[in-house]
């Protein structure tokens, strides 16, 4: 009788026997296709999640196949170490972030490597190490040179928890992405990497990534948030500089009745002089989060500031206001009014009691009136009140306008880019220090490429108060000038993290370079990336930063590419159920009674609702218990099969415990057959084959199904469900009978025993390492090729079928030799003969003789 799974001794065994000989190890070779796979490297927080668990299972699906299939993989591993965890970890529990983010890495490798991914772990790179952020450093520098990296006063997201500025995409709903604290506006003196200088090609060169989720795409392309319409100069009453804005609609010029700016604009704070109503007004909007201020549900309001600019086309005096709805980074932070044709100007004109004038008439309605409307009408026209454009359509009145603005140098044609500058200034201590120094003399001295890498220093003390860390360490701060050698200061702020991910993919190809931060050879070789996996939430953040990073270092002569990733995969999430007390929030399942209640308060608890797991929401589950219970193989199985990739996944135990089961069958099955299997060496030819034939003709189908599945966006549920099928047929096999016929049972078992270990080795790789080698291989089954299907085994024999209604023929088809009994009687009564036959009568009775006809009774009428 076969010995159970010993599933903890078979992994540990299988994993060593990897790690001796360094198996997933890769080097260049242009004898070999490449294939570079991907996911998404992880923040060193601890431990691994079964999100983690999940993600890496793809990648490492995809790695192994490809590998097999006769690709030269590269597939590496590495930390995005730097971080505000690490810095909340030193003040919470008094540990150097250094030293936590070392020991979270150790204890996180040693997961990764017992889960079995096939990593090549010679290439692994640590962000926060200073032979990885001294090319952060070098890549600044170069960006400074050509005008890409620059600094200046801004308004920014200020964090008060973290005490550090927040990128506009690490604002969600008006809160901090980390900590969920409510996020202010504080200006501050910044460095910024100039995204914007990159905006039209980051937009169009999304048309040429046809392996991108169009989700993601469109994410981008709204980010970015091309604009074609023009710029305006409003002048001034009282002179001055005239007040530029942006529109889309120039056709609804003569309908600006008012001008209203951004509180941040520098002009609100030359108006608000002696006012003390628009200073507080000002100061009050820059307490308020910009995304909550700005969204469309948020009551406008505003205050006027006593001064007024001129419409250029009507010459009238318009007055200006400051508002709430207006942003300082869109556009010019200024606009023009034009509330009888925007909702939001309409609402605004209305609360405050500021003229409507209307310009565009709606074309098949007749003429508005603004002393009647109830909204303003936004559409497309024909338009009116507007001097010699009265009359045009919308869209031939923009040109015409635009044509005027121009010939009367007043405004010309503008594109607009929603993109803003990547603010990349952090005033923390764990991050890439930014290499520059300030001379009283000399002025922004960058730090000299021969002195990188700026090292951080370890004898810092780190709280959440008092800006940047990196300030009070005075050996830090005090250098020489490298231009006169006189005093100077350092820069103490660091780069945001997001630097750090925005060329790693192209750090691995060339991990242990110490001249420069890749091999050009290495990198030709490799990239772009050919399957990149990760999460939809760095749609915006990484994976734009990403490509405008490689832009950066292809125009800077280091790279080739435009693009770095070809195929994109954004999987789902890991959610589990969840309880919830009205009072005690979330509790853990043996905090809730066998009647459902709160074991705390006694109160009934909210079970059932499916949520993304968290410990916030005490629905986690620990990957290390589950190796320890089930094993590698079968976490990463029940992740792989219980839902598509890109779907959300929905935890279940009684899932888990069928996936364990599943991996025993195979085990047994094979382990029971491994001794007679072993003597089997005759080939197998279908067409000399007599019992066999079945068994044959399903392992066949079963590499078609699998094959098409992993070659058709990683359906790998529906592949792993066609391994469970093999396995069913195999179970019914016996391989008994007289001496011909166990000799070619013995064949035909043995090939399809071992293309089921071959199938499943990129999902289950230990168990299919292990009973590979039983079957007597020297050989890793990782270096086994991908079987192939015979298209001639796996064409069905067919068999003529008569169908007869009420004893006569009806029709003939053709159906495959083996179809069931309900498989003919469905063909039989789908067919469009037969139902010509059937039309107003009723059923009785389908007689099926196997093999041979289908004959259909029914009421004579």
């Amino acid at each position: 009788m076969a010995r159970s799974y010993d599933f903890k001794g078979v992994e540990a065994g299988v994993q060593r026997v990897w790690e001796e000989r360094k198996a997933f190890r890769v080097t260049e070779d242009a004898t070999q296709p490449k294939y570079y796979c991907l996911v998404m490297y992880p923040y060193p927080s601890g431990k691994i999640h079964m999100g983690h668990v999940r993600n890496y299972a793809i990648g490492d699906v995809v790695a192994r196949y490809f590998r097999m299939r006769g690709h030269n993989v590269l597939h590496p591993m590495g930390w995005d170490s730097f971080g505000l965890p690490a810095e909340n970890a030193a003040i919470e529990h008094g540990v150097h972030p250094a030293t936590w983010t070392v020991d979270n890495i150790t204890y996180m490798r040693t997961q990764l490597k017992r889960m079995g991914f096939s990593y090549d772990w010679d290439r692994e790179i640590t962000c926060s190490d200073p032979e990885y952020y001294r090319w952060n450093q070098w890549l600044f520098l170069k960006m400074y040179e050509k005008g890409l990296a620059y600094k200046r006063p801004a308004f920014v997201n200020w964090c008060a928890v973290c005490q550090t500025v927040l990128a506009n995409e690490q604002v969600e709903g008006g809160r901090c992405w980390r900590d969920d604290s409510v996020v202010i506006q504080k200006e501050l003196d910044q460095w910024f990497l100039k995204t914007t200088a990159y905006a039209e090609e980051l937009l169009t060169g999304l048309d040429r990534l046809p392996g991108w989720p169009e989700r993601v795409k469109t994410m981008q392309r709204n980010w970015i948030g091309k604009s074609v319409g023009a710029e305006v100069n409003f002048p001034m009453v009282d002179g001055g500089p005239p007040i530029a804005i942006f529109t889309t609609r120039q056709d609804t010029l003569y309908g600006a009745t008012f001008m209203v700016l951004a509180p941040e604009h520098p002009l609100a704070r030359e108006l608000a002089r002696g006012r003390p109503e628009v200073e507080g007004f000002i100061g009050r909007m820059r307490m308020e989060d910009r995304l909550v201020r700005t969204a469309a549900e948020t009551e406008k309001e505003g205050v006027f500031t006593g001064a007024f600019a001129i419409n250029p086309l009507t010459q009238e005096k318009i007055p200006i206001w400051l508002a709430n709805f207006v942003l300082l980074e869109y556009g010019t932070g200024a606009i023009m009014s034009v509330p009888a044709h925007d909702e939001r100007d309409f609402q605004f004109a209305k609360k405050y009691h500021l003229a409507i004038r209307v310009v565009i008439d709606p074309p098949e309605e007749g003429t508005l009136v603004a002393a009647n409307l109830e909204k303003a009408y936004e559409g497309e026209g024909v338009m009116v009140n507007s001097g010699p454009f009265s009359g045009l359509p919308s869209a031939e009145g923009r040109a015409a306008v635009t044509r005027y603005l121009e010939e009367r140098r007043i405004g010309k044609g503008a594109v607009n880019y929603r993109l803003r500058d990547w603010g990349v200034s952090r005033q923390r201590y764990w991050g890439t220090p930014i290499p520059i120094i300030y001379c009283d003399r000399c002025g922004t001295v960058p730090v000299p490429e021969r002195d990188l890498p700026v090292l951080l220093p370890r004898d810092v003390e780190i709280t959440m108060k008092g800006g940047s860390p990196l300030a009070r360490v005075e050996r830090f701060v005090r250098v020489s000038c490298p231009a006169c050698q006189g005093p100077a200061r350092r820069e103490t702020d660091t780069m945001d993290t997001f630097v750090d991910s925005s060329w790693y993919f192209l750090r691995f190809c060339s991990p242990k370079e110490e001249s420069r931060p890749l091999d050009p050879a290495n990198v030709t070789h490799w990239m772009p990336v050919d399957q990149y996996i990760g999460g939809i939430e760095h749609a915006v953040l990484h994976l734009l930063y990403a490509r405008f990073f490689t832009r950066v270092m292809r125009d800077l002569g280091l790279i080739s590419i435009d693009e770095p990733f070809v195929n994109l995969l954004t999987q789902g999430m890991v959610c589990k159920e969840t309880y919830r007390c009205p009072t005690h929030g979330y509790r853990l399942p043996d905090e809730v009674d066998a009647e459902g209640r709160c074991t705390t308060c006694g109160q009934p608890v909210e079970i059932g609702r499916t949520e993304k797991m968290s410990k916030s929401k005490k629905n986690v589950v620990d990957p290390d218990d589950l190796m320890n219970r089930y094993g590698a193989d079968t976490a990463r199985l029940f992740s792989l099969f219980a839902a598509p990739p890109e779907k959300d996944l929905e935890w279940s135990d009684k899932g888990v415990e069928g996936a364990f089961r599943f991996l025993n069958r195979v085990y047994r099955l094979v382990e029971g057959w491994a001794e007679e299997l072993c003597r089997s060496v005759k080939p197998v030819s279908f067409a000399a084959l007599t019992v066999g034939r079945a068994l044959y003709q399903k392992a066949h189908f079963t590499i078609k199904k699998v094959t098409e599945d992993l070659d058709r966006d990683f359906h790998f549920n529906t592949a792993i469900a066609a391994l469970m099928e093999l396995v069913n047929t195999l179970g019914q096999c016996d391989l008994g009978g007289a001496p011909e016929e166990r000799e070619e049972k013995r064949a035909v078992a043995r090939f399809a025993v071992e293309t089921l270990l071959v199938l499943l080795a990129p999902f289950a790789p230990h168990l299919a390492e292990e009973l590979w080698q039983r079957l007597g291989h020297s050989r890793s089954i990782s270096e086994a090729s991908w079987p192939a299907y015979s298209a001639e085994v796996i064409q069905r024999e067919e068999i003529l079928v008569v169908v007869q209604v009420n004893g006569k023929l009806r029709s003939r088809l053709l159906l495959p030799a083996d179809a069931e009994e309900e498989a003919l009687r469905a063909a039989a009564l789908q067919d469009g003969r037969v139902q010509t036959w059937l039309e107003g009568r009723q059923v009785i009775r389908v007689v099926v003789v196997p093999k041979k006809l289908v004959n259909i009774v029914t009421d004579e009428r």
